[in-house]
């Protein structure tokens, strides 16, 4: 018989077992925005906030309750819901009338859509993922944007594909050196990714500067990935441009989804739009299918939701969505270029702000994660530093807040600038 004195759950394990390693894959997986906002705030000598904390870090319209999606949208899922047509699994590469009804918001005279054309995806993340997966294998490199999303770099790293990040220029609105883009080019160059309008930069490029990414593209036959997640959503003044409408050559992976124009990132509901040039992607097809397979098809009610959703929901639903974030970004652009020490680059669209650093005109903060950890204790205010987007230098604020949250967060970021200034 056992021993009364051994613990029963200890009885049962074996003796002498090591840790068990993980992966290599895992190990390589790093999230930069992840990692900030999971470390500890540490204390500081200053004195800390008691103010209730604002946080302008993560880009979730739906945090604070002030933006909704628009009725309708849940109305169509609760009719697939209750319909009981939707509760198997559903076909990898998506419910055929979504893909059906993506194509059709989405074909162009310039870049025309069939169902077959479109495979859905676990949210625009999943998209990203099976998009650099599908056209990048290891040792491969990739061009990225600096600054810029930094799940492209995790997506790649992961897989062990080189990330060689090319360079925006803030004093054009966040235009790309394309220069410096086409030098990073070699023969293991596998693709090439664009994010526009842009996270984080809140920029948008026009016509003139797409066709020039597009004409590196062809010079060197490297296929692009155009992330369009904010697709359309910009300020007044501006026209968004979708890149695949603007080429007959270039084979485009253009990415997008149902999380921010219709307010439901936890719905985890995008696709790939396969932007073919003459059989270019033949193989690239029939590998997206097989990468597709990883997960079956992300969720069928929600898939099923997509042609009531495009085909209901009120025309005036987008502009009215675009005016009330250009109204948010407008106030942080105001508020925060009369705090000494910051230069607010003017958003065109999207849900950022992007914020350049003189950090010669503090007497006491060395870094953009400095300013956000010393910002965070003193203030109760929470921002990303630009090293989350591999351009140091610079912070980033969400724009979706309340106005009278966004408001507080100004003032008290104005005071800290003060508070620290030379």
């Amino acid at each position: 018989m056992p021993s009364a004195n051994v613990p029963k759950d200890a009885r049962h394990q074996p003796a002498g077992w090591a840790p068990v390693p993980s992966s290599d894959v895992s190990r390589r997986t790093f999230n930069p925005i992840r990692d900030v906002l999971s470390r500890p705030v540490q204390p500081l000598s200053t004195p800390k906030s008691t103010n209730e904390p604002i946080s302008l870090s993560i880009g979730d319209p739906t945090v604070f309750g002030n933006f909704k999606t628009h009725p309708v949208v849940v109305e169509a899922v609760e009719e697939a819901v209750r319909s009981f047509s939707f509760n198997g699994y559903p076909p990898s590469v998506g419910v055929p009338q979504a893909r059906e009804a993506v194509a059709r918001k989405y074909t162009h005279p310039q870049a025309p859509l069939t169902a077959n054309d479109v495979v859905m995806a676990s949210g625009c993340s999943g998209a990203v993922e099976m998009a650099i997966g599908v056209l990048c294998s290891e040792g491969q490199n990739i061009l990225l944007p600096r600054p810029g999303f930094c799940l492209y770099n995790t997506v790649a790293g992961s897989r062990n594909v080189e990330t060689r990040l090319y360079n925006l220029v803030a004093e054009r609105n966040w235009e790309v050196d394309i220069a410096h883009m086409e030098s990073l080019i070699d023969q293991n160059t596998a693709a090439i990714l664009i994010n526009n309008p842009s996270n984080p930069c809140g920029s948008n490029f026009t016509k003139a500067h797409l066709n020039a990414i597009l004409a590196v593209c062809d010079r060197h036959r490297i296929p692009l990935i155009s992330d369009e997640i904010y697709a359309d959503m910009v300020f007044s003044g501006q026209v968004f441009t979708s890149t695949a409408t603007l080429t007959s050559t270039v084979p485009i992976l253009t990415l997008g989804g149902l999380a921010k124009q219709w307010l439901i990132p936890g719905w985890r509901i995008g696709w790939i739009l396969i932007h073919d040039r003459n059989d270019a992607f033949a193989h690239v097809r029939q590998g997206l299918f097989a990468l597709s397979t990883l997960i079956n098809g992300p969720c069928a009610p929600i898939q099923a939701a997509i042609p009531r959703i495009f085909a209901d929901v009120p025309e005036d639903y987008l502009p009215a969505l675009n005016a009330q974030l250009e109204s948010h970004a407008r106030i942080l652009e105001a508020e925060l270029a009369k705090a000494p020490g910051l230069e607010v680059i003017t958003p065109q669209g999207a849900m950022y702000v992007m914020v350049k650093l003189d950090l010669d005109s503090f007497k006491d903060i060395d870094s953009d994660a400095d300013f956000c950890h010393k910002l965070k204790w003193e203030e109760s205010v929470e921002i990303l530093p630009g090293e989350c987007f591999a351009y140091p230098g610079t912070v980033r604020l969400v724009i979706t807040p309340p106005k009278d949250k966004l408001h507080a967060a100004a003032s008290r970021i104005a005071a800290f600038c003060e508070r620290h200034s030379r």
